[in-house]
């Protein structure tokens, strides 16, 4: 048989790594398999080289691991831990490979403990964004021109010097009044509430700062208490707060009407800068000046064709006499033209008027005749009415039954009040009423003889 040939794909020489290659290849497994992830341990040997990079050992009772921190990761960090401090860093799992070590890479790092301040910071922050302190609606403005600025902060304070320098350096003429309160440790957060209070109802400044420098979040935690957040709320005038280093946050700042992210850019947004209000006051100036010049330059022009175009008084007032000589003839015959008109016609109407004119005279004459004949015939129908009614009179008195009554005749009824005509109308032992002239009688009937009989 003869041997298998070499571009037998199964008789293939294996691929060689290089140590390069291989170690590479295990880092990116590394990173690959294990994320970012929380870490905490010990600081041992730790180091920080001239490049700015941190070098320290994370170990526990059991094991140890190699750590790096580049210098653009750890100037952010806030402190610089020191043999046998207790951290917890976020870090990335990786492979050296220049010496095939082991070791993480770390992106931040926090004293052990910081998470459940983080947790408490948290949940202080939904607590109170819940209940509006944050809002956007409620940041007060801060003043255009600032007269006097408060400064809520610890005497000792770096941060104190650092917002004075940039006051005197930027607004010399600001009156600065300074609220005392410590910045750190026991009690710290009532006192700063009690300053800014206190600042509050004194009403002396136009805005108030609450600043401290950079510190780790256990410093600067007094700015991450409840009481202070309300405090800034309450407040009658603008907070700015101006807490740490522009990464650190504290609820201070939410809770403030701006937020700066040094003591010296507070004292910057807090008050404008002399040399800008004067820039600005040499802008206006120039402004004004130019519009000054302008406005002359235009009355200038405009004095200049009003000359050109003026002609003397005296040829003005002869041109206005004229004008109203003018004027007066129109007057006066727009006056006189309608009377003429008005004139004539009232003397037609007048004429029409007097064609139309009833003989009145003839009328009241024939008006007075009718009235005499009308009161006359009036008089006599009212004579003859009366006589009829007199005669009317007398038949009614000689056919009233009263008077024949009178005369000795009686009317005759049944108990109902019926007139009996006839003796059938009337039973014996019935009880009939005779009616007399001078009254009535009831009469028992003991018999009834009919006349026919």
């Amino acid at each position: 048989m003869f041997p298998a040939s070499d571009a037998d794909p199964a008789y293939a020489t294996p691929s060689v790594l290089t140590v390069t290659a291989l170690n590479q290849q295990v880092a990116r497994l590394l990173e690959r398999s294990f994320p970012l992830v929380w870490i905490a341990g010990e600081i041992s040997n730790f180091t920080r080289a001239a490049s700015g990079h941190w070098y320290f050992t994370l170990k526990d009772d059991a094991a140890q691991v190699r750590a790096v921190m580049f210098r653009g990761r750890a100037q952010y960090a806030g402190f610089t831990p020191r043999e046998g401090d207790k951290v917890e860093v976020r870090a990335l799992v990786t492979l050296y490979g220049a010496r095939g070590d082991y070791q993480i890479n770390v992106e931040a790092i926090r004293r052990a403990g910081v998470g459940a301040l983080y947790e408490a910071f948290m949940r202080l922050k939904e607590k109170l964004g819940n209940e509006g302190l944050f809002d956007q609606e409620r940041k007060r403005p801060l003043p255009l021109f600032t007269r006097a600025i408060g400064i809520v902060t610890s005497l000792q304070a770096a941060a104190l010097r650092d917002v004075l320098t940039a006051l005197k350096r930027r607004a010399p003429h600001v009156r600065v009044v300074l609220y005392p309160a410590p910045v750190q440790g026991q009690g710290a957060a009532e006192k700063i509430a009690d300053a800014i209070a206190t600042a509050s109802s004194r009403k002396e400044v136009d805005v108030l700062l609450v600043c401290r420098g950079g510190g780790s979040i256990e410093d600067l935690w007094s700015f991450n208490e409840e009481v202070v957040a309300r405090a800034i709320h309450a407040a009658s005038i603008p907070v700015i707060s101006g807490v740490g280093h522009e990464t650190d946050f504290t609820i201070a700042d939410f809770a403030a009407d701006l937020r700066a992210a040094t003591p010296t850019a507070a004292a910057e947004l807090a008050a404008t800068a002399r040399a800008d209000w004067v820039s600005s006051l040499e802008a206006d100036a120039d402004d004004l000046r130019r519009a000054m010049e302008r406005i002359l330059s235009e009355a200038n022009q405009n004095l200049d064709s009003l000359s050109r175009r003026m002609i003397s008084p005296s040829d003005r007032i002869a041109h206005q006499r004229l004008k109203l000589l003018g004027m007066a003839s129109s007057l006066t015959h727009a006056v006189r033209a309608p009377l003429n008109r008005n004139g004539v016609l009232l003397a037609q109407l007048q004429q029409r008027w007097a064609r139309h004119l009833p003989d009145v005279r003839s009328l009241r004459a024939l008006l007075s005749s009718e009235r005499r004949q009308l009161a006359a015939s009036m008089t006599s129908t009212l004579r003859q009415r009366r006589e009829a009614l007199a005669a009317l009179s007398a038949q009614l008195e000689l056919l009233n039954p009263q008077r024949t009554l009178e005369r000795g005749y009686a009317i005759v009824s049944n108990t109902k009040g019926k007139v009996l005509h006839a003796p059938g109308q009337i039973k014996p032992r019935d009880t009939i009423v005779v009616r007399l002239a001078q009254g009535t009688a009831e009469v028992g009937v003991a018999s009834v003889q009919d006349l026919l009989e």
